[in-house]
């Protein structure tokens, strides 16, 4: 016998033993390994599941991230945020591209937010497009009285909160700058939302019936923008804003909308811009989500007036003040009273040109000075400053 031999039956014999070990497991009968083997599958399944969804979270999350992040170039969370301070967020809704406009803009919709996570409550103050201020973004922030919507065109979103911030007095610490092609994908995305129609109307081919409607994009796009028609005017139209507005934010972080957040990035990538990170999002969703129960929401109020043969709304002092301790106190914020340009010029007004709050008809005679100056013997009975200084009162 070769000198191997015996180790190669040895090998025969162990290799036997193993295969008639398998057919033996093999050939068990099937309820013996019934429980282990539906287990097993069990087991793969909730695995793959799981890592599919770990993936799919993961992929909107690196895709959200890239798409505000990319805007601001920094991840990190704002120390406000971070603190859970309360905020200020300036809203603003940005026509270009609606009804053939093809230039930059105006702010359609301009909403003054805060957030006090402390008191878990929330301010939504809607500014008249319309409401007389003086505009800083020029070069030189030259005095430019006229309407707010139209810091936008000049000066984009900056130029905005700079001036919303002097007009109330109040610091503004970011924006959400939406274009309102956005409206229908962005209500599309989440599936529609509910409001409360206050009364009916139709608008844009579409037929809207007071009380509870769910709206789709194109609805709420026609429902947002109809102004002529309400008997309340462009505040009737703030108000369906602000309706419109809180319900996207809710479905947007509702759990049902966790589907659509793929449509959701992408419509994000391409029609909004603001300065709030992703990490600031993501910590407002998680910290401040209580002020979202309690909405103190509400509109400046201004009075029509025409003047140098435009349609403008100018707001009394005491309409301004009272935004503005609003604001303020929500900010935990001392009451300041209000001393700029808006209501220097509504002094001179009342002073030279018997302007009465309280009447209901347009003003006619309300004149924007070159230039504000509180000594009123420096201006002329016509309102013409005889200087050329053209100071922002800042």
């Amino acid at each position: 016998m070769e000198p191997n031999s015996k180790r190669r039956e040895d090998y025969r014999k162990k290799r036997s033993s193993l295969n008639l070990h398998r057919n033996h497991v093999l050939a068990a009968p099937t309820g013996a390994l019934k429980g282990n083997l539906f287990a097993r599958v069990c087991g793969i399944v909730l695995v793959l599941c799981v890592s599919c969804g770990l993936a799919w979270a993961a992929h909107m999350y690196f895709a959200l991230h890239s798409a505000i992040d990319g805007q601001s170039g920094n991840s990190a969370t704002s120390a406000l945020i971070a603190q859970r301070k309360p905020i200020s967020i300036l809203i603003l809704g940005v026509d270009q591209g609606l009804e053939g406009r093809h230039d930059k803009g105006n702010s359609d919709t301009l909403i003054l937010a805060t957030a006090n996570p402390g008191k878990n409550k929330a301010t939504m103050t809607s500014i008249p497009r319309d409401t007389l201020a003086n505009i800083l973004g020029d070069p030189g922030d030259k005095y430019n009285m006229f309407r707010v919507n139209s810091a936008y065109g000049i000066g984009g979103s900056k130029a905005s909160m700079r001036t919303v911030s002097a007009l109330l007095d109040v610091p503004i610490n970011y924006y959400v700058e939406v274009n309102m092609k956005a409206l229908k994908s962005l209500v599309n995305a989440v599936g529609g939302v509910d409001v409360n129609v206050p009364f009916d109307f139709s608008y844009d081919w579409c037929d809207f019936h007071k009380g509870k409607q769910h709206l789709n994009g194109r609805h709420a796009v026609a429902y947002v923008r109809m102004r002529h028609d309400d008997p309340h005017g462009d505040y009737g139209r703030q108000m369906r804003q602000r309706q419109v507005i809180n319900a996207v934010v809710h479905k947007a972080i509702s759990v049902d909308s966790i589907a659509n957040y793929r449509n959701l990035v992408k419509i994000f990538t391409k029609y909004v811009r603001t300065n709030l990170t992703f990490n600031d999002m993501l910590a407002l969703a998680l910290t401040y989500r209580g002020c979202s129960q309690n909405i103190d929401s509400g509109y400046i109020q201004g009075h029509d007036a025409w003047i140098n043969g435009s349609s403008i709304q100018v707001v009394s002092t005491a309409e301004l003040q009272k935004a503005s301790d609003k604001i303020r106190t929500n900010l935990d914020l001392e009451k300041k009273v209000l001393d700029n340009d808006e209501t220097k010029l509504n002094k001179l007004n009342e002073q030279n040109n018997n302007i009465k709050w309280k009447d209901p008809n347009p003003f006619t005679n309300y004149q924007i000075y070159h230039s504000v100056v509180t000594d009123e013997s420096e201006n002329n009975s016509t309102g013409t400053d005889t200087s050329d200084d053209n100071s922002t009162g800042q």
